[in-house]
């Protein structure tokens, strides 16, 4: 590889006058870059949190898991950080092209779309027997449940803005739009690996195939809106949901938090997603894939119109 390709590539240039495939594998590693720094910085600023706390992490002390999964949420602001250096440092672009515009009410939208979807999946996926209603929790805590929601409006606000911002607003408009939604669901995969990979085959498939589906959605919101606000705001209401108002798992991973109702899986299958969790379901898909024709359909509507 001579140096010539090796510049273009370099995810620490703005340079972008280059194919497509090229141009999609230098935001892939400029995804990489972000997302590890990103991810060190918030485990140093946790780390940090713990030690004042008067725990030594080093030796294995720890606050109580819902503080620590409350701090591992919190800590993602720093890929958040990272994503708006990158952006305004490296690209040089103004952050209204990465989608983060002042027109916040975006979010209250996605926030109510997600709701819906999450209601309607777990609603279909109950009356099929294999997720059950198992009471109200006896341990509801507000103030923890409060919190829980604004760490998760952070989490989901780290994906979007790498994902969504740093991948998606700087190839839409430079590539077609199959590559761009492409390398888009790459980068949204990539960060639910780490517990994916341990579930069994049948719902690694079928996980894969819904976080694709589900990043279109987000995709297609944020072509639809022109910022990344709904695209936050229905990522943090459907996180939420699942685990602190269902007692769900989220994207595989059990809760150490409060929810308001508890419910339990009944069985490993594809209508409840497994260990995995109902993001492994045949019912969202089918939930999740109809939401992203009706998104795409209404985008194309949209465009139409603004072209007319």
């Amino acid at each position: 590889m001579n140096k010539s390709i090796i510049h273009k590539l370099s995810p620490f240039n703005n340079y972008s006058d280059m194919p497509a495939a090229l141009l999609a594998v230098k935001k892939l590693l400029a995804f990489f870059i972000c997302y590890v720094l990103g991810m060190i910085a918030g485990n140093i600023l946790i780390m940090g949190v713990v030690f004042a706390g008067g725990k030594d992490p080093t030796q294995g002390g720890a606050f109580s898991d819902s503080v620590m999964e409350l701090l591992g949420l919190y800590g993602m602001a720093a890929i958040i950080a990272v994503s708006i250096l990158y952006w305004k440092l490296i690209e040089k672009r103004k952050l209204s092209e990465m989608g983060v515009t002042r027109n916040f009410s975006g979010w209250f939208i996605g926030a109510g779309i997600g709701a819906l979807l999450i209601i309607v999946s777990v609603s279909v996926i109950m009356l099929t027997g294999t997720i059950k209603f198992s009471g109200l929790s006896g341990h509801f805590n507000i103030a923890m449940f409060l919190l829980m929601f604004s760490a998760y409006a952070v989490q989901a606000a780290s994906e979007e803005f790498l994902s969504r911002g740093v991948v998606f607003c700087s190839l839409k408009d430079k590539v077609s739009l199959p590559v761009a939604f492409g390398a888009n669901a790459l980068v949204f995969i990539i960060p639910h690996m780490s517990t994916l990979s341990v579930a069994e085959p049948i719902f690694i498939i079928s996980g894969t195939i819904i976080l694709v589906i589900i990043s279109c959605v987000l995709s297609f919101i944020t072509l639809r809106t022109k910022n990344i606000w709904a695209a936050c705001g229905l990522h943090t209401v459907w996180n939420f949901c699942l685990e602190c108002i269902f007692g769900l798992t989220v994207s595989g991973s059990e809760s150490a938090g409060v929810s308001v109702i508890n419910m339990r899986t009944v069985g490993k299958n594809l209508l409840n997603g497994g260990v995995y969790g109902i993001e492994a379901s045949a019912v969202t898909a089918v939930t999740t894939g109809a939401a992203a024709i009706l998104m795409w359909n209404s985008y194309k509507k949209v465009l139409k119109e603004r072209q007319a």
